[in-house]
């Protein structure tokens, strides 16, 4: 058969006889039909058939043309074989020539659209190994960067750019924790902005940052428009100032001015009056608009009268005050409106409070590395206080003491306290230490709870 589909093909005398009868028998009846059934048949081939079919007439076109005598010896077989062929199919010679371009034109072609299961299924193996290559790069990729990113970076990043609002700026004078390009750093800027599970977990990062890595990173924050013109504003005076004057030296004794209200942008305080009741200012509004005959002598006398009357009070207040000093100091007894129950004592300056709330409390200076009960800081200027200047103590039978541990000596009711020393506080005592003043209130009522507990329990004296 092989032998003969080559001599059909390459002879052309047999191919016109075959012509000549298609076209007397069916060429005017179902030419159309013909050339549908021909794509059908062409897509209902099984790659394995297409293969053969291709080899096949690959094969025939290597065949020597024959003469036309071994032609017409073969014409009656060959019709018998391809009549059944032409009934289904189109002429022989277009199906050959068609078979033979795609082979002979497009190899690649034919052997990429079939395939064996075999080749298909390690493709799409390396495929899929290339895509899960691709996606665990990708992911290692995010994983690093966001690894790198840690919580001081992103808010040095922020506060860098609320300072500044450029980039370029953040990225040549803000410090990273790691070397980031500008690129990074918009990228990791629109990712704060935008990206709602990254924000959540830098914010929630950056809340449980340590205070002192925050303040660290706040003291090296970039310096704004604003603030550079405001320090350009600041003029040099070295001829005014005493040449033995530091920088130090002019801060405390600007905080000094400060305290007494001596600068020139600060607001003066009239003294708080009391207020007047709703009342009271409507007996006036109405005694206003009596209308009464005036006695000028009388007026007269009644200011003088009125005058006199208030230098008096005047002189029995301020006397006032010292004697309750004194009757408190001898009998133990005083009127204390700003106490607790749980504070026996009150160290009470002329801008804070400080309570006493334990038996045992320090005073001194806050530091970075110390920290004290009362920080005279708040009360003024404490640059030569020591960071642990006394301690006050309360013993079980209600006594308050004081101890000085500090540099410099400490005045206690115009007594001096030095180093080493102890001494026994009283109610209203006055303490001064660097130029602050500080009275020292004494809880009775809880003062004397405390005493009559320990003489209950028997409670040795600490």
């Amino acid at each position: 058969m092989d032998h003969i589909g080559g001599d059909f093909v390459g002879s052309p005398i047999i191919s016109d006889a075959i012509d000549q009868k298609r076209r007397s028998s069916s060429r005017s009846i179902k030419r159309k039909r013909f050339d549908d059934e021909i794509v059908e048949y062409s897509l209902g081939l099984t790659p394995t058939q297409i293969n053969r079919v291709a080899r096949t007439r690959t094969q025939s076109q290597s065949f020597i043309v024959p003469t036309t005598s071994s032609c017409t010896e073969i014409v009656p077989s060959l019709i018998s074989v391809v009549t059944p062929v032409a009934s289904v199919a189109a002429p022989i010679s277009q199906m050959v020539t068609s078979v033979a371009n795609t082979v002979t034109t497009t190899p690649q072609v034919a052997s990429r659209e079939y395939l064996p299961s075999g080749s298909m299924e390690k493709k799409r193996s390396l495929k899929s190994s290339k895509k899960n290559r691709r996606s665990r790069g990708t992911h290692q990729v995010s994983t690093k960067d966001l690894g790198r990113w840690k919580p001081i970076d992103d808010l040095a990043l922020i506060i860098g750019i609320q300072q500044t609002n450029d980039l370029k700026m953040v990225h040549r004078g803000t410090k990273f924790s790691c070397k980031f390009t500008v690129q990074e750093l918009q990228a990791r800027w629109y990712s704060l902005l935008y990206e709602e599970s990254i924000s959540r977990i830098a914010v929630a990062a950056m809340r449980n940052l340590h205070p002192e890595l925050v303040e660290n990173v706040q003291s090296k924050a970039l310096y704004t428009t604003q603030e550079e013109d405001m320090l350009a504003t600041i003029k040099s005076n070295p001829a005014v100032f005493y040449p033995a004057r530091t920088a130090k030296s002019l801060q405390s004794h600007w905080s000094l001015m400060k305290q007494y209200t001596l600068l020139p942008d600060q607001i003066i305080h009239p003294p708080s009056r009391e207020s007047m009741t709703f009342s009271d200012t409507e007996e006036l509004i109405n005694d206003t608009e009596l209308v009464d005959l005036k006695d000028e002598t009388l007026e007269i006398e009644l200011a003088l009268a009125d005058r006199r009357n208030k230098r008096e009070i005047r002189h029995l207040e301020n006397e006032l005050s010292r004697w309750t000093v004194l009757v408190d100091s001898l009998a133990g007894i005083g009127f204390t409106p700003e106490f607790d129950k749980e504070t026996p004592a009150v160290l009470r300056g002329r801008l804070v409070r400080y309570l006493m709330r334990s038996r045992e409390i320090t005073v001194g200076r806050c530091t970075k590395d110390f920290i004290v009960d009362v920080d005279l800081k708040l009360e003024g200027p404490a640059h030569k206080v020591s960071r642990k200047q006394a301690t006050i103590k309360l013993r079980s039978n209600g006594d308050f003491f004081m101890t000085n541990e500090g540099k410099r000596a400490i005045y206690v009711d115009g007594s001096p306290l030095l180093t080493g020393a102890k001494t026994r506080l009283n109610n209203n005592s006055v303490i001064e230490l660097c130029g602050l003043r500080l009275i020292f209130l004494i809880n009775y009522d809880l003062i004397n709870a405390i005493r009559q507990e320990s003489a209950k329990m028997n409670i040795p004296l600490t």
